[in-house]
């Protein structure tokens, strides 16, 4: 199934997402409406409020609760990637300069102060204080995440640990809150409200890992920013990790993470195509693949379980 089929039990409710961040686009200022459309419109994949829309299908689907909640998470991603793409100096977003990189840093930081509020202000709309609460723990837990990835040094002992749970706090909470208020909002039995969870946070897990995996294998024209860029801004993704842990000798990943050589990024990014180590990360995202499937099995057979499902195949087989 491709992404259009797999959306098709929420189409109607993603066009109204859609509608919705056209909508918060445009402001009454004008340099906040450009940075507005272009962080906004006409970007990703729309996993995530396809995600909370498809969750909330099982029970009753209010989308005048659910709409506002999907925007929300979509919100709050981007205005995570736009602080993101600061602290890592990265330069491409989707396929265009980064906002900092376009648009100065100062006017960044301010657009993702903004969406952080906005996304904030949509998720009170659904009165409901669980949603509420969740959403302000996902932003804690979101930020607290980046701080600590920043303050820690690069421990053999403890990087393939430190790695989860970074890409726990970083990816895969968001997909959890999308899940647990989507299916809060449409009345799940509580059993199945964690069953969504347990399936968001593996999703996001194995989502996280193929994203890494790009990095050092994607093509950059699909991608929208050059391979080994993740390894460049410092980040000891799971290739690198798996790398350093198969061959303790070779001291490049530990020169480019430690000691800033990003010269030596290239000559890394051939080291772990070569080595079978991208394998191994596709069977370990594999696994919590497996694991967000069989989360579902909990949940009633229909359309929309269906398409959860099949997204878990998609992340798995995707190329950007």
């Amino acid at each position: 199934m491709n992404l259009e089929q797999i959306y098709h039990p929420v189409k109607p409710g993603l066009e109204l997402v859609e509608a919705k961040l056209a909508e918060i686009s445009s402001d009454e200022i004008p340099l906040l409406s450009q940075l507005l459309q272009y962080a906004l419109l006409k970007v990703g994949k729309r996993v995530r409020p396809a995600i909370t829309l498809l969750c909330g299908k099982f029970y009753s689907y209010d989308l005048e609760l659910l709409v506002p909640m999907a925007t929300a998470v979509e919100v709050l991603h981007i205005g995570t990637l736009v602080h993101d793409d600061i602290i890592d100096n990265a330069d491409m977003r989707h396929g265009k300069p980064a906002v900092y990189r376009a648009w100065g840093k100062n006017s960044a930081l301010l657009l993702g102060d903004y969406l952080f509020s906005r996304a904030g202000s949509l998720a009170t709309t659904t009165e409901n204080l669980r949603v509420i609460r969740r959403f302000t723990e996902t932003l804690m837990t979101i930020s607290g995440g980046e701080l600590r990835e920043g303050s820690q040094t690069f421990d053999m002992a403890s990087a393939r640990d430190s790695y989860y749970k970074w890409i726990s706090d970083k990816t895969a909470c968001l997909f959890v809150m999308a899940s647990e208020c989507a299916s809060v909002l449409s009345g799940c039995p509580e059993e199945q409200v964690q069953a969504l969870k347990d399936y968001a946070l593996n999703f996001g897990l194995a989502f996280q890992i193929i994203d890494d995996i790009l990095d050092f294998v994607g093509d950059p024209a699909v991608l929208g920013k050059p391979v080994g860029s993740d390894l460049s801004e410092g980040a000891s993704t799971l290739p690198s990790i798996l790398y350093a842990e198969k061959y303790p000798k070779d001291r490049t990943i530990h020169a480019i993470i430690v000691d800033h050589r990003k010269d030596l990024v290239p000559l890394a990014v051939e080291k772990v195509r070569a080595s079978g180590i991208i394998d191994d990360c596709r069977s370990i995202a594999q696994e919590f693949s497996q694991r967000a499937s069989l989360s579902l099995d909990k949940l009633p057979d229909c359309d929309a379980r269906r398409s959860l499902k099949a997204l878990v195949a998609f992340v798995i087989e995707r190329n950007r």
